[in-house]
């Protein structure tokens, strides 16, 4: 069977339906083989960063790998951040790359380059790969490809690249040998129970228990026992960003978001309780804050997490399960004879929140108030089936104020923290979804990284709502300036501008409104929604030195955050 023939039927087997692309000279035979053997939706885009992004949110979306092509040298270094966005934030992924011909490879000669855009694309991102692939014979495609799926999803999961020459690729494989790989490797019961009997007895001494729940709960398709389980145990929950959507807005044990922009209840919540169990978070700088005695302080900490690396790697002295949540939760049955009545507890971190809403933060607000607007956006988009932000204000806005539902899935980028992530993975987002409808929440700086995939949408007719909150300048590192360089805005304000974002969308075909006042937003958001599978870009217009509050303060606690108009 041919290497591309190949290649196709895998794919198919694993039930991918759907592709990530930027034709190029190095995968034109594999393109061309999977628009052959039909069944695919390969999905063109204008640049390989936002195939890999489209890419990731697919993988996020579906729990598989998500797939991206590219050709060699640019196409492929490309796709970097990409990549590195799914080795941070746990995404599957196989990134297929073309690579010149086995002859024009320069091996282990010391000039810089043989063949026309030649590129060492193996070595340059194994650091940010579970595993990268230089494929020399047919023969190794099937295990290769094999191995690769399997990587891709075990354990913690993240990006795999293969690198395939292109002379390979219209090859023979002459061995079809079945190596699939046996998977995870069971998790110890005897140290899951022990964990669980150490829980249950702490439980019934503690006074604020709280549960940090991360990412690692939707990997592992877990949202259902995990709710189950916090109701069962009268457990209130805090949310990581990623860790947003493993539980309703409106659910009664939801506290709300934390971090560096969290919730200032929420927060207070994490610095004070005296139990914290965490399910599948990192516990990283910007959740805990700098200060790790302050945080750890008269708080027993138990960790779940499938990745050991992360277990007592910033706090040391955790009580620790290095297991995935599926096998914490298929033991978990603690004995409701040990969990407090939590109400007084709970109590104190609802009126931590009265004094200061997130809405009320910007008590000098001119113009929109973005908390105020992501809470009625969310209303107003009960039809949309993901939300997912770009980075910075709009990202912080979003993930204090947005009211998610139980069947609504959020996405953003966290650990590389990528500018132009939210309109690509919108794509792939909707692709995932059955092209459902689903709102893409940028600020006007990431909008404009990668602006030329409102043609993909308009070309593929997908009904992305496109929400721009836009505070003409970049407004996270403004506010940084503000507070630490006089408010010396070089490159955030001076020297930066927008378009007019109704007449870029309009030269896509896509309808647009802008919106600037309080009194405008029902009505932008009811011409949003006015045809729900078509696109439609909503451009917020808000006051320049619109900022995000609170903020941690910077080297203090994670309790310690900033109020308006107290900038250091």
């Amino acid at each position: 069977m041919k290497v591309t023939t190949y290649i196709a039927q895998f794919l198919k087997n694993k039930g991918v339906d759907t592709v990530f692309e930027l034709q190029g000279g190095m995968i034109t035979r594999i393109l061309d083989e999977l628009n052959k053997q039909g069944g695919f939706s390969i999905v063109s885009m204008h640049h390989e960063q936002a195939a890999a992004f489209a890419a990731d949110a697919f993988g996020r979306i579906t729990n598989k790998p998500g797939i991206a092509l590219a050709t060699s040298g640019p196409g492929a270094t490309n796709l970097i951040t990409g990549i590195g966005n799914c080795y941070f934030d746990s995404v599957p992924a196989i990134f297929i790359t073309g690579q010149v011909n086995l002859n024009e490879q320069k091996g282990e000669k010391a000039t810089r380059q043989i063949g026309f855009q030649e590129t060492d694309i193996v070595s340059i991102v194994r650091p940010i790969t579970k595993a990268a692939y230089a494929v020399n014979e047919a023969n190794q495609i099937p295990h290769i490809l094999e191995e690769a799926w399997s990587i891709a999803i075990e354990g913690r999961p993240g990006p795999v690249l293969i690198d395939i020459p292109m002379n390979l690729q219209k090859d023979e494989i002459t061995d079809i040998e079945n190596r699939n790989r046996t998977g995870n490797i069971a998790q110890s019961t005897d140290k899951t129970q022990l964990f669980l009997n150490e829980l249950t007895h702490t439980l019934k001494i503690y006074k604020k228990p709280l549960v940090l729940a991360g990412h690692g709960i939707r990997l592992a398709n877990e949202t259902d026992r995990f709710i189950e389980f916090i109701e069962k145990y009268d457990l209130p929950v805090v949310c990581s960003l990623h860790g947003l959507d493993a539980i309703p807005f409106n659910h009664p044990k939801r506290i709300g978001f934390i971090g560096t922009y969290g919730n200032r209840w929420a927060n207070y919540a994490m610095g004070t309780c005296d139990l914290l169990l965490v399910l599948g978070s990192r516990l990283d700088l910007r959740q805990t804050g700098s200060d790790i005695d302050s945080f750890s302080k008269d708080k027993q900490i138990f960790h779940v997490d499938i990745d050991n690396a992360e277990l007592n790697n910033r706090f040391s002295g955790c009580n620790t399960l290095n297991a995935g949540l599926t096998d914490f939760f298929n033991l978990a049955n603690l004995s409701k004879n040990s969990v407090r009545n939590n109400k007084e507890w709970v109590s104190e971190i609802e009126q931590k929140k009265q004094q200061l809403t997130d809405t009320a933060e910007l008590k000098n607000i001119k113009g929109i108030n973005p908390n105020i607007f992501i809470h009625l956006l969310s209303q107003y988009s009960k039809q949309a089936k993901a939300f997912i932000t770009d980075v910075g204000n709009n990202q912080m806005w979003t993930a204090q104020s947005l009211e998610l539902t139980a069947s609504q899935r959020f996405l953003s980028s966290g650990g590389m923290g990528a500018m132009g992530y939210s309109l690509p993975a919108a794509i792939g987002a909707s692709f995932a979804l059955g092209k459902a409808p689903v709102v893409c929440i940028a600020g006007d700086g990431g909008f404009q990284i990668n602006i030329q995939e409102l043609q993909t949408i308009r070309r593929n007719n997908l009904p992305v709502k496109i929400v721009i909150i836009n505070n003409h300048c970049l407004g996270m590192i403004r506010q940084f300036q503000d507070a630490y360089f006089d408010s010396c805005y070089q490159s955030t304000v001076n020297g930066y501008s927008t378009p007019d974002f109704e007449k870029v969308a309009n030269a896509y075909e896509i309808e647009a409104t802008t919106i600037s006042t309080p009194e405008d937003m029902h009505n932008g958001l009811i011409r949003l929604w006015e045809k729900p599978d078509q696109p439609f870009l909503l451009n917020v217009s808000l006051d320049i030195h619109t900022n995000v509050y609170p903020k941690m303060m910077f080297g203090n606690s994670i309790t310690n955050m900033e109020f308006e108009n107290n900038i250091k």
